[in-house]
């Protein structure tokens, strides 16, 4: 009973406690689901994509949980297809399809990809897109805002992503841009299987 006392206050129930799980909003599910998993104060603990159906505020707070169980030597091996949270994690694997293809810290994924990710910024973004696409070393192009994320098989075809802007009448300002988990995780992906073979 000790254990319960203290996990309603951890976890913030002490308002709650005469309330049905199921009338519980989706963040403060995954709340309870946390605590009644760590009753019995696991050395490890697995957690499938535990934040996907809450709002910003409880998954940062579900984060911070989970940040006092690794704190107190609980490992914590957690699925996520957000990238964010991804971030937030000590060490990362990649799988497509089963298959490991990218591990290592945050900083040790993005860094291998340093000098491979461009950030332009051009008037007409879509005709900017379009020129990029079909140059050889170009592995993606993806818009964010006004903005092209531009990922490179190596760091020479800069200058060729540079010459086709020039070459289709576009003035843009292209720049190195810091790698993210996003581009790690495209660059470990893409090409790995046949166009419209990926679900």
């Amino acid at each position: 009973m000790r254990r319960i006392d203290e996990l309603v206050a951890q976890y913030h129930f002490g308002d709650r406690q005469k309330q049905l799980a199921g009338t519980l909003s989706g963040g403060q599910k995954q709340r309870l689901a946390l605590a009644g998993a760590v009753i019995q104060e696991p050395g490890l603990l697995f957690l499938d994509e535990p934040t996907s159906v809450v709002d910003p505020e409880s998954r940062r707070d579900f984060w911070e949980k989970l940040f006092e169980l690794a704190d107190a030597g609980t490992t914590l091996l957690v699925s996520t297809h957000y990238m964010d949270e991804a971030e937030r994690c000590h060490r990362l694997a990649i799988l497509d399809r089963g298959v490991l293809v990218a591990d290592g810290s945050p900083a040790e994924l993005t860094g291998a990809l340093a000098g491979r990710t461009l950030a332009v910024a051009a008037r007409d973004p879509r005709r900017a897109k379009r020129a990029l696409e079909p140059v050889p070393g170009v592995t993606s192009v993806a818009q964010v805002g006004n903005t092209l994320r531009v990922l490179l098989e190596d760091g020479e075809a800069v200058d060729r992503a540079r010459l086709a802007l020039r070459g289709a009448s576009l003035d843009a300002r292209v720049e190195l841009a810091t790698p993210s988990l996003e581009d790690v995780f495209v660059a470990a992906t893409r090409g790995r299987h046949p166009e419209g073979e990926r679900s």
